[in-house]
């Protein structure tokens, strides 16, 4: 593959928006997607249109291989040991969810401890709250330092006998920290606790090394990586999956049926119900295929070298403040705000001059707290965004401050 003509594969970025060429910084949100992943999922409902696991026929062969090819790819993508197994999911969301319902409920009760981080999405706050309601558990947060971090002194401290499951992301999708996550998983597994990293930032932007990393639960979602939307999946050895309960019930999830009771089909199928996104993970099969041959090495350094002018260049604006470790990181994500504006009025003009970024809390309002903000601007980059979009980001933002005479 061509990196110089990586763009070219992109076919959103050839629209215009009110009139101008698209700047799309919102990929920590949803990513676009290039022609190889919309032609194999073009390909699977043109050719290949069948329900999986359950035929005998050509075309279902043809979509259960498919399937299980693609879940191949994406094992070895991620690095995935042999005695671990991933499950396909919607996405981060759900395989926070099944973790939560599958092997905390049964497992937590008065006493047990949660440890969470005060920079984490609400997708792996809420679910936890709710299994701390219902179980009697307690939750207890990892604090954010002033320069963007977990403060992992307090963390340590933090960690008892009482400390049960340990749940924080890789990358903070407010403020690009990649956290420490070999360490964070050591010191709970000092302790007896076990731990769920939530990958739905860091999948996109570094090399994942599940077995490196020795984490117990690992989630990824497959569209902030060029995938289509609603595929992921979560990562466990296969041992800790046949220990849980099923987190749905329905056809391919059993091995059989009786009218008095049915017993479990083997992992990952345990877990996968009813008729699953076929054309989905055979574009995330795609997506893998692509991030490989453009490198995640090279994509890692890109991501980073952009976020580091980003934040250089919106320096040198001025009245602009900046959130986050000052050196950025791979997870290519800049958050802000202008000061004297409130972000929405600044996205709203920065969509007008063609400049998609994201503003709000961005489901992590305990952060924002913490911030000492209610909502923040934030721009991401991703393979396909070049310095020439930095540069559109700049020239909207002194629109911003023409607008709102602001000066420059």
């Amino acid at each position: 593959m061509i990196r110089d003509n990586i763009r070219d594969d992109f076919p959103t970025l050839k629209r215009k928006v009110h009139g101008k060429p698209l700047v799309y910084l919102d990929s920590t949100a949803t990513s676009l997607k290039p022609y190889p992943v919309i032609e194999a999922i073009t390909d699977f409902y043109a050719n290949h249109n069948a329900n999986i696991h359950r035929g005998v026929y050509l075309l279902s062969q043809e979509a259960t291989e498919l399937y299980e090819r693609a879940r191949n790819r994406i094992k070895k993508f991620f690095s995935v040991p042999e005695d671990g197994e991933i499950v396909f999911t919607k996405g981060t969301t759900e395989s926070i969810n099944l973790v939560a319902s599958s092997w905390a409920r049964k497992r937590l009760g008065r006493g047990d401890v949660i440890v969470l981080s005060e920079m984490e999405h609400h997708s792996n706050m809420v679910p936890w709250q709710i299994v701390a309601k219902e179980t009697g558990a307690e939750i207890k947060y990892i604090p954010v330092t002033e320069d963007g971090r977990l403060n992992l002194e307090y963390y340590g401290n933090l960690l008892d006998n009482n400390v049960k499951i340990v749940a924080v992301n890789h990358v903070s999708n407010v403020l690009g920290t990649l956290n420490p996550v070999g360490r964070i998983v050591e010191m709970a597994h000092e302790r007896g606790a076990v731990v769920l990293i939530d990958g739905a930032q860091s999948a996109p932007h570094i090399r994942v090394d599940i077995e490196k990393i020795g984490a117990d639960f690992y989630a990824v979602s497959g569209h902030k990586m060029l995938a289509p939307t609603g595929i992921g999946f979560l990562y466990a050895k296969r041992e800790t999956f046949e220990e849980m309960d099923p987190y749905q019930a329905g056809g391919d999830m059993i091995l059989e049926v009786c009218l008095e009771g049915a017993t479990w089909n083997e992992v990952p199928y345990k877990f996968e119900a009813g008729t699953q996104n076929m054309a989905g993970v055979v574009g995330f099969g795609a997506a893998v295929d692509y991030l490989s041959g453009v490198g995640m090495e090279f994509i890692a350094e890109h991501g980073w070298g952009l976020a580091r002018e980003a934040r250089e260049e919106l320096t040198k604006l001025g009245g602009i403040t900046l959130y986050g470790p000052s050196e950025a990181s791979p997870g290519a994500v800049v958050s802000f705000n202008v000061e004297g504006v409130h972000p929405h009025d600044v996205g709203t003009i920065l969509d007008m001059e063609g400049v998609a970024v994201r503003t709000g809390h961005h489901c992590a309002q305990p952060l924002m707290k913490v911030l000492g903000v209610s909502a923040t601007v934030r721009a991401s980059f991703y393979l396909y965004n070049t310095e020439d979009d930095i540069d559109a980001l700049c020239r909207a933002l002194v629109k911003v401050k023409e607008v709102f005479n602001l000066g420059t």
